[in-house]
């Protein structure tokens, strides 16, 4: 599946990362998943590579919009019912699994985006998860 539709993650929105039940939610949750570190931009760096990070946010944080839109759609298209019966009528979750806790831009931007899902009716959460070591 990986060779068709490449690998998961925010930077992929064709792939749902993962879809799994928490049962004692009684809750559908579909994750995604940012590995890569939130694009701040420290105060002693100089002008240049603070630009180069202000676009890398940017670029990261559009993807995230596109992965959330895409599995909103997942949702409330329908298609998230018609490939697994089992979830009809079950309130869903999207959940963030991010590798720290988002700071400044990125942090308002996972605000909004809360607000946005929300106001559909689906639940948002998100997760800090370091990566293995």
């Amino acid at each position: 599946m990986v060779a068709e539709f490449g690998e998961p993650g925010v930077q992929n929105p064709v792939v749902i990362d993962l879809i799994t039940l928490d049962k004692a939610a009684d809750t559908v949750v579909l994750v995604m998943t940012e590995h890569r570190p939130w694009g701040t931009v420290p105060e002693q760096l100089t002008q240049q590579l603070t630009q180069q990070l202000k676009q890398q946010l940017k670029q990261q944080l559009k993807q995230i919009e596109e992965k959330v839109n895409r599995y909103m759609g997942y949702v409330l298209d329908g298609f998230l019912a018609e490939q697994y019966p089992q979830y009809l009528g079950k309130s869903v979750r999207i959940r963030l699994d991010c590798a720290e806790q988002p700071r400044g831009e990125a942090a308002r931007f996972v605000d909004a985006m809360t607000d946005a899902i929300e106001s559909h009716g689906i639940h948002f959460a998100m997760a800090v998860l370091p990566p293995p070591t």
